[in-house]
């Protein structure tokens, strides 16, 4: 099926920008309903300014009824970003969370049980976290779902995840989609919530609905002055700050980087085809990359002398690795990523050597977590 009017809320956010800008250029006419939250952009925000003459812009907030009424005017997909993100924050900002997370989209989903809409497909944006720790191996019990790994234990210096029948250590796999979802923070709860509602409520309505597993989403546009917007950010500002890096753990935990415009295209596969529809699929570069690598590779080409420390800190809530196995999304949607880990780092710190130098917030935020019992 083909559509025309599309409705991206916090399309003025990094992901959704990116997504806009594409959906135009393709023929579409996009409507974004975002807040401009300024944890995300600051007062002239170029991402806001990238889409503001190329859509049709609605300042609101999926918390309030009227503004998705609005915002849902002659809408025919809507592509549901807005979100409250970040692992760490959501474990001490729990109430904001689940309200723009979960009862954000319960208002939505109000809307289109109870009024007259033209809604004919749904996207929602869920995360690797819901799945938790994800997939490993025990050579004992085959695959296993480790639990979230004990303060006692990383307190002792042991990071790795265990069996959580026998408790040996495992090895870790690509994670599927019918994994065990057993989220380890608020935010990947919230998640979870999240996309059983638009995926249930869509098969309830007959609106087709998709949802998106994206895992570390990363690239040109994205926050920096955020400090809880990913570790490439993070860096990269301190790098910019002359600040030393401080990595948690034994630096070996790992994730899974997918450039934003593969997200972005991966995405436009599931409003575009109806082998999408009631699917949920993973998004990824489908590689594990641990943290020190991406220190010392940021560290490379920003061509820095700073310090790389290996804490052995942790954040409880923390996952040790996940990586996403790509398998459905390319069988499929026929989606596989373009953009590799070293040819993204390289065009993400080329956008990074243009902008302006942002004042460094990650020390800031680490105090918070002390301050909440949080960071050992």
């Amino acid at each position: 099926m083909t559509y025309k009017n599309i409705l991206i809320t916090g399309g003025a956010g990094f992901i959704g920008s990116n997504l806009a800008l594409k959906l135009v250029k393709l023929g579409y006419d996009v409507t974004v309903l975002d807040n401009l939250s300024p944890q995300i952009h600051t007062k002239n925000s170029p991402l806001y300014e990238s889409i503001k003459d190329k859509v049709n812009f609605i300042k609101g907030s999926v918390l309030n009824k009227q503004d998705w009424k609005h915002a849902l005017d002659n809408i025919e997909v809507v592509v549901h970003l807005a979100a409250e993100t970040g692992t760490g924050q959501s474990m001490y900002e729990i109430e904001r969370y689940n309200a723009v997370n979960i009862q954000g989209t319960s208002i939505f989903l109000d809307i289109l049980a109870n009024e007259k809409h033209s809604v004919k497909k749904m996207i929602v944006a869920s995360s690797r976290a819901i799945y938790g720790e994800g997939k490993y191996y025990c050579e004992e019990h085959n695959y296993v779902y480790p639990l979230a790994r004990t303060d006692q234990a990383m307190s002792q210096g042991d990071f790795n995840c265990k069996c959580p029948i026998c408790g040996n250590n495992v090895t870790l796999c690509a994670t599927s989609e019918d994994s065990a979802i057993h989220p380890t923070s608020i935010y990947g709860i919230s998640k979870q919530v999240q996309e059983q509602m638009v995926l249930l409520m869509g098969k309830t309505l007959n609106i087709p609905a998709v949802a998106f597993r994206y895992q570390n989403v990363y690239g040109a546009g994205q926050s920096l002055s955020n400090p809880y917007t990913g570790i490439l950010s993070i860096f990269s500002t301190r790098i910019k700050n002359n600040n030393d890096i401080t990595i948690f753990e034994d630096g070996l935990e790992s994730r899974d980087f997918v450039y934003v415009d593969d997200v972005v295209d991966a995405t436009i596969l599931g409003i575009e085809s109806d082998a999408a529809n009631n699917q949920v699929f993973n998004v990824g570069l489908g590689q594990p990359i641990d943290v020190i690598t991406v220190a010392n590779t940021l560290k490379t080409v920003y061509e820095s002398s700073v310090n790389i420390k290996v804490s052995g800190n942790y954040r409880l809530g923390d996952i040790r690795h996940n990586y996403a196995d790509l398998t459905k999304i390319s069988q499929k949607l026929g989606f596989k990523p373009k953009i590799n880990f070293t040819q993204g780092i390289n065009k993400f710190a080329a956008w990074v050597n243009n902008q302006a130098i942002n004042t460094d917030q990650y020390d800031l935020s680490i105090q918070q977590m002390k301050q909440k019992g949080l960071y050992k």
